[in-house]
Formats: structure tokens, sequence, C-alpha cells
């Protein structure tokens, strides 16, 4: 489908009362957002307004029923001072997983891309260069029918907003292994981006929080055995002279950074096992010395490296983060790609 965006500009940037150095993740937004309606079965055309509010009835399905995904992404600046975006497609594709599970129609291409493309580089100057930094993207889609009944909606809105973004986790975390609550199960929602995914996590965490923890891992919901994921991040352990990573098995989200390192890694000759991966073995190769290291992924944190967890009330410390090969190689390596200062050899960025 052809498209056009109707672009209305605002009447003064924000841009020359941030500073760029030091920002909260997530609380300065800039100029613009993009969105598209869907509406009586068809997607109308798209605009680009100022960022601001948006008016909703509190009746509207996603508000009631939860029928509310979203994506994370980044865009960043090349040497030559252009604006790129990391692998946008899988985003796409991923959003529209999402989608599919929650009973939402699918992104059409045009939509998502043209409209990412053209939000980011009407906001270019927005994108941080300092090291580690970026233009966080966030796509959000949610149900809109103004109608309190159980069942899918037939209206939705799709916005991209952007935020300038330093780093996630600025040094390494501490996590409590979570055996009490559970993120998500067979036949759930654990694979798609799903707004309650988030929403239920929030109790834990701040538990963990209490109790001096940066995060959690959570385990399976079955045994509470086996490691699924960490906050928002993937999980990858390196053991010996294998890099393990739970299974894509249904409940853990298809993270597109997690698929980027273990590329980097199969391209670098690692021997890498996906598979279930108990804490117990985890906690048997630290008390072997074998555990060189531990780290999650995601597009916030890129590599949130893992300083020591809490298992059954045992303390594990991990070696110092500037002994470890394989987390500071794939920091380094996705850090160059994203601006173009590394070969990006497997296709991955999208220039603007």
């Amino acid at each position: 489908m052809a498209i056009s965006i109707k672009i209305t500009k605002t009447s003064k940037s924000r841009i020359k009362e941030v500073d760029f150095t030091n920002i909260q993740f997530g609380s300065v937004f800039a100029d613009h957002m993009y969105r598209a309606d869907f509406i009586d079965g068809e997607w109308k055309q798209p605009e680009i307004i100022p960022y601001g509010d948006i008016p909703f009835s509190p009746s509207i399905s996603a508000l009631h029923y939860g029928q509310a995904i979203f994506e994370g992404m980044k865009a960043f600046k090349n040497p030559e001072g252009g604006a790129q975006l990391f692998r946008p497609l899988e985003n796409f594709k991923r959003i529209n997983l999402s989608a599919k599970r929650m009973a939402m129609p699918e992104i059409p291409e045009e939509i998502f891309i043209n409209g990412l493309k053209e939000l980011v580089n009407l906001d270019k100057d927005w994108i941080p260069t300092k090291i580690g930094s970026a233009l966080y993207l966030r796509p959000i889609y949610f149900a809109t029918d103004d109608f309190v009944g159980v069942r899918p909606s037939k209206n939705f809105t799709f916005i991209i907003f952007t935020c300038p973004v330093n780093s996630y986790y600025p040094k390494p975390i501490n996590v409590l292994v979570e055996e009490k609550y559970v993120r998500a199960f067979e036949g759930g929602v654990g694979f798609a981006k799903v707004a309650g995914n988030y929403g239920l996590s929030m109790l834990p965490t701040l538990e963990a929080h209490k109790k001096g923890f940066d995060q959690i891992i959570w385990t399976d919901g079955r045994e509470h055995n086996y490691v699924e994921e960490s906050g928002t991040t993937n999980l990858f352990f390196v053991s010996g002279d294998t890099v393990l990573t739970p299974e894509i098995d249904g409940t853990i989200l298809q993270g597109i950074t997690r698929d980027s390192c273990l590329r980097i890694l199969r391209d670098r000759g690692y021997k890498i096992e996906e598979r279930k991966i108990s804490m117990k073995e985890i906690a048997a190769d630290f008390e072997n010395g074998i555990l060189k290291d531990a780290f999650g992924t995601g597009t916030a944190a890129i590599i949130a490296r893992i300083a020591g967890f809490n298992f059954k009330g045992k303390e594990y410390v991990l070696p110092p983060v500037e002994e470890r090969e394989v987390s500071n190689l794939l920091y380094d390596t996705l850090g160059g790609i994203y601006t173009s200062t590394v070969e990006d050899k497997f296709g991955w960025v999208m220039k603007i």
C-alpha cells in the first residue's frame, strides 16, 4: 500500500532545554510523534504531530482488557552525522507477532517502517552522540473501542514517540533469583511484547529493590528451577568454554539484541548452547570455578553485566567486569555496529 504522511511541525523545539549528558532514561521526549489509526477495518492516513497528550475515553478497551503491545528500538548517528536504525524490520515482525497473539490487526510495513524513518529523520538532531547513548524509539499499539465489554476491539491506535537516553544500567547489577512470582507460563504471552508482562513484574521487582537488588531473574512457572529472563533482558552465562542462554520456548521474549549477540558469537567461533538452564547448574558451575560471566541483553540495556546473584539466600559474586571476555566483546561490537565504527558484516543497519 502506498501511504502519504501528513506532517505538522512543532512551533518551538525544546531541544535547547535538554542537558544530553545527564538524562534519566525515558524521562525526556523529542519534539514529534507519529500516529496512525485503524478505524472501521482500515488504516487511516498517518501523521506526524508535535509530541504531547492525546485525548481518549476512560472506557477504551486497552485500559480495561489489556489489548496493548509495544516495541523498543534505537536510532544512532554514524561518523558522517547521518541517522541510522538497527534491525528495524525485526521489530516490525515482532510487533505483528505480538499483535496476532492479542487479536489485533497487523500493522502494514509501510505504516511502521515509513513512519519510523520519517519521524527519526525529522528529529535526528535529538540523537545524542555520547558513548552508550541513543535516541530510544517507542512504538506502542493499543485498542481504542469506546466500549466496556469483553471482546476484541475493532479500532486501534499506533503511535511512535522518541526520547534521547543515556545508559540504562550505568554499572553492573546485582540480581535476585525469583522463586515466588511468575512472569510467564506455557500457552501465555511470554513471547510477546505485551504491556501486561511488565505490569506484573512491578511488585516482585519492587520487593527485590527493598532487599538491595537491582533486578530479578525470573524462573519457570512450573518448577521455579529453569532460568528465563532478567527484568527487561534475555540472559546469558559463560561457563567454561561455552556460552549458555535459555532456549526460546514460548515463555521468553525473542530478543533482537539476543539474536544479534548469538550471531556475532557464532561468527567468532564461540561454542553456543541454547537450552533449558537450571539455577542449580549455574550455582554448581560457580562453585566449580568455571562460571566466567553472566549478563542480560536488550535494546535498552544493550549488555547488562551481572555483578552477582542471590540464589536461595546465598550470594554469588562474579569476576570483575573488566576481566570478562564475552560480554565486553559483545558490548564493543554492538556499539560499533550501531554507530558504523565497526563493520556491519550482517547488514543490520538501516541508514535514513
